[in-house]
């Protein structure tokens, strides 16, 4: 057997990435029981087996250090490991390094090393290995400022909501930054303006509403004036800077911010486990089939 195959053979048994397992033949001189073994010791195959476990779990955290900012989102299977100490622990580190070293994107942060030695992605699967459970590091987003602009943030108290904003001006009061925030994380809006909605998304909205206007029985030379007026107010639901205000409902969030001399550059809002379809899962369905097996 050639040593492609000797690899293909073990990745399908312990389902460990290529290198590690084109490591594990190399340590054990092409012995595919004791690269095996070797894997397991590692906890690398067993941490294997879980990546393909779904992970809709997690935490929410923020970076802002001077013109660089990071919002990222580290998923677990469940909430219990997402409270977890070892968890909490390993996001706290990557969040120094992220810090550091200013990544853009999820596979610089993979690499980072920690103070251990390790990659980021090497400790993760040892975490794996150890609570049983799948974890990886779903998403990176970076913002860059200007020196006459300034970053707001918010994070909710239960870790799972984040907000990151990028305003105009560097001198606006942290609490009109952190209330905008606030605002953002509560009533999520899709877009930051109407000049950024999704043209595909929109369309669809039009066609419904048109089709409920329709249904409705208005006059057919209605219809359109009527349909302007609602995807109107759907934009102002859907778009940070139309929508009202919550603390003062006199005003909008883009006047609320123009009352305080600075305009909302960028807006991004993370939740925890968004766009990831969970599985349902049969517990007494699954302990039968553990037993069974």
């Amino acid at each position: 057997m050639t040593k492609s195959e000797l690899i293909k053979k073990l990745r399908d048994m312990t389902q460990a990435g290529v290198m590690d397992a084109k490591k594990a033949l190399d340590e054990n001189q092409d012995n595919l029981d004791k690269a095996i073994q070797w894997l397991k010791e590692r906890g690398i195959a067993k941490a294997a087996k879980k990546a393909g476990a779904i992970a809709a779990d997690g935490i929410v955290d923020i970076v802002i250090h001077g013109n660089y900012a990071a919002m990222f989102e580290i998923n677990s299977q469940t909430d219990f490991v997402a409270k977890n100490e070892h968890f909490n622990n390993l996001v706290s580190q990557i969040k120094l390094k992220i810090s550091e070293f200013k990544p853009t994107s999820v596979d610089e942060v993979y690499k980072i090393k920690l103070d251990n030695g390790s990659t980021v992605e090497e400790e993760m699967k040892q975490l794996i290995a150890k609570i049983g459970e799948n974890i990886v590091l779903r998403r990176l987003v970076v913002v860059e400022k200007k020196d006459n602009e300034s970053f707001a943030s918010y994070r909710h108290s239960n870790s799972k909501i984040g907000v990151l904003l990028l305003l105009s001006t560097n001198n606006v009061d942290a609490e009109v930054g952190k209330n905008i925030a606030m605002h953002a994380a509560a009533m999520n809006p899709r877009f930051l303006n109407k000049t950024q909605v999704n043209s595909e998304w929109l369309e669809n909205e039009k066609k419904a509403l048109r089709a409920q206007t329709i249904k409705e029985g208005k006059p057919a030379d209605r219809i359109e004036a009527i349909v302007n007026g609602r995807v109107n107010k759907v934009l102002a639901e859907n778009c940070l800077c139309e929508q009202t205000y919550v603390k003062d409902p006199s005003k909008t969030v883009a006047q609320y911010a123009k009352q305080h001399n600075c305009d909302i550059l960028t807006y991004i809002r993370f939740e925890v486990g968004e766009g990831i379809e969970k599985k349902e899962v049969n517990f007494a369905e699954e302990v039968a089939a553990q037993m069974n097996s």
